[in-house]
């Protein structure tokens, strides 16, 4: 491969800009060198910008699911030094978010169920808000290093000015921006993966033993924060060496040297003890295995995804429920979850990627964003864009690299500016409702598009509380992503629901109703879509509001006897 100094000097010129227009371009001429000059301090501020803006939505929203999910599995971790109650996902960030309450003084609390354990935990000390702003602080640091990531990537190849576009278009995504806010496992996989794609780049342009043992550690990151990453950097490997082989047209050992063989055993040993490290030495015989092997969690949690894998998960689409998903799930997710400010100069910044597919600055992101979406597609577990939240890091770059070019045009440079205003106030209207964000595409009812993560994840079910209060409601009917009956007296607590019933999606209830779009359109609370000529009651009627993503029905006591 090219080294970095080379490809940088030749992939930003454009080659129909005349030597005249380049020196006068009001970019080339006091704005690009500006951003040259303090890429490093720029890229700095606008990290630290995007870091405030999630930190204000700390105590916006309740717990979600998931997250007392990974809350059980890292207090346990931590404190027992075990790893049983969430196996299926690795434990990097489950203890990065626990990692807070545990110092904080937060310790298990004994329930058999991992959502129940860590509801309970939230409750523990008597400062829930509190608790759960700890968790989401320690993932944090995986968006300053997914920042990270793109800039370095960006400036190593196409210079600081392009980098520090890029890092300021992935700070404004509101995907990025909602994800990077709860204390689940979703961004320390794009920061992780992309640091790993990075780390092996710059190790087959140089193998140095530092760079060896950087890239064992940071495959291990991978590994570690969530397992779908090793499919996903396989995939953009593979597709990383056959773009270099069909660049030169050359056999793909003269990139395979000798010294590349043997420091990558190097870097493979490394990767293969800190994982085992990751899952404290442990030892022992996974369930079903007649050999005990070093992380026997890390080889159950793989086959219990592979399993989950296997056999689907409910998901709503367009209006359609499945088990298996469709191979559009993605792109369509893609399509109208991504600010069209942000969208149209991504694909353009493809299409000059594919149009200079011969340089690797070019066909690096292309490899990377296709090595996420090609496995992506063939899945059968459509339940949000999350799952591919790591193609934000290669789009940002070719964004900002159709950007760069763009801004070169009196008149162009017009429209760079009015996209990136669009995007940036895309994120300022939806602040802090980051989850819930489609863009025009997506039209006046988005949740009939998709919904699950990308619109109602359990995150509002501390709004509906307050609001429940205000109506001097005294129960509700209830039961949303993060809730089952066995959490109705934890959620008592935080956040403070009134008594809670079961929805009965054949039965309607005098009093209040709070339906969960997520739970209507994969479930129907139970149906399952076979009764095609059976519907659940509130599609019949109007709701009374809507609490955020959820919907709130009201009927009057009294009034169902008066109807039989």
């Amino acid at each position: 491969m090219k080294r970095g100094k080379q490809a940088r000097r030749s992939v930003p010129a454009s080659p129909s800009a005349s030597a005249e227009h380049v020196q006068t371009s009001p970019w080339e001429r006091s704005v690009r060198p500006l951003l040259e000059r303090r890429g490093p301090l720029l890229a700095c501020c606008l990290a630290l910008i995007g870091a405030l803006r999630i930190a204000v939505t700390w105590q916006t929203f309740a717990a979600i699911g998931d997250e007392s999910a990974h809350l059980a599995a890292g207090m346990e971790y931590l404190s027992k030094h075990v790893y049983n109650y969430d196996r299926q996902h690795a434990p990097l960030a489950c203890v990065m978010g626990a990692l807070g309450p545990y110092l904080a003084g937060a310790r298990p609390q004994g329930y058999p169920g991992f959502m129940q354990e860590g509801l309970a935990i939230v409750n523990s000390q008597g400062h829930p808000e509190l608790t759960l702003t700890l968790a989401r602080l320690g993932v944090l640091p995986f968006f300053l290093l997914g920042c990270f990531v793109v800039y370095a990537w960006a400036a190593q190849y196409f210079g600081a000015a392009v980098a520090v576009i890029a890092t300021g278009l992935f700070t404004l995504l509101p995907p990025v921006l909602a994800h990077a806010g709860v204390a689940c496992t979703d961004m320390a996989l794009a920061a992780c993966l992309g640091a790993a794609f990075l780390a092996l780049i710059q190790w087959a342009e140089k193998p140095t033993w530092q760079r060896t043992v950087l890239l064992g550690a940071a495959v291990a990151a991978a590994v570690l924060s969530r397992f779908t990453a090793m499919g996903y950097l396989g995939c953009a490997a593979v597709l990383a060496i056959a773009g270099y082989w069909l660049a030169r047209r050359g056999p793909v050992g003269s990139l395979v040297t000798r010294t590349h063989a043997a420091r990558f055993a190097v870097a493979a040993l490394v990767t293969a003890f800190l994982v085992w490290a990751g899952y404290l030495f442990s030892f022992g015989r996974p369930p079903g295995w007649s050999v005990p092997v070093p992380a026997p969690e890390f080889f159950d949690g793989l086959s219990i995804g592979l399993e989950h894998a296997k056999l689907g998960h409910p998901a709503y689409l367009l209006g359609q429920y499945s088990l298996k998903g469709w191979w559009y799930y993605f792109p369509v997710a893609l399509a109208v979850k991504t600010p069209l400010g942000f969208l149209i100069p991504a694909l353009a910044g493809v299409w000059l990627c594919v149009r200079r597919w011969r340089e690797p600055a070019c066909y690096l992101p292309l490899a990377f964003a296709a090595g996420i979406l090609f496995p992506a597609i063939t899945s059968n577990v459509n339940i949000g864009l999350r799952l591919i939240l790591p193609v934000y890091i290669a789009l940002s770059i070719t964004a900002a690299l159709a950007a760069d070019r763009w801004a070169r045009g009196k008149w162009s440079g017009v429209i760079v500016a009015a996209l990136f205003l669009l995007l940036a106030a895309a994120g300022a209207a939806a602040h802090p409702d980051y989850f819930p964000y489609f863009n025009e595409l997506a039209g006046s009812e988005p949740d009939r598009i998709l919904v699950d993560s990308d619109y109602d994840w359990g995150q509002d079910t501390k709004r509906l509380a307050q609001r429940l209060r205000e109506l001097g409601a005294t129960s509700v009917s209830f039961f949303g992503v993060g809730a089952s009956d066995k959490d109705y007296d934890l959620l008592r607590v935080f956040p403070g629901l009134p008594a809670l019933r079961t929805i009965n999606p054949l039965q309607p209830a005098e009093g209040y109703t709070a339906v969960s779009p997520t739970f209507w359109r994969t479930t129907q609370y139970g149906l399952y879509y076979k009764y095609p000529n059976i519907k659940p009651w509130w599609e019949r009627l109007q709701p009374r509001e809507k609490v955020g993503t959820l919907l709130l029905y009201y009927i009057p006591p009294g009034s169902l006897r008066r109807t039989q």
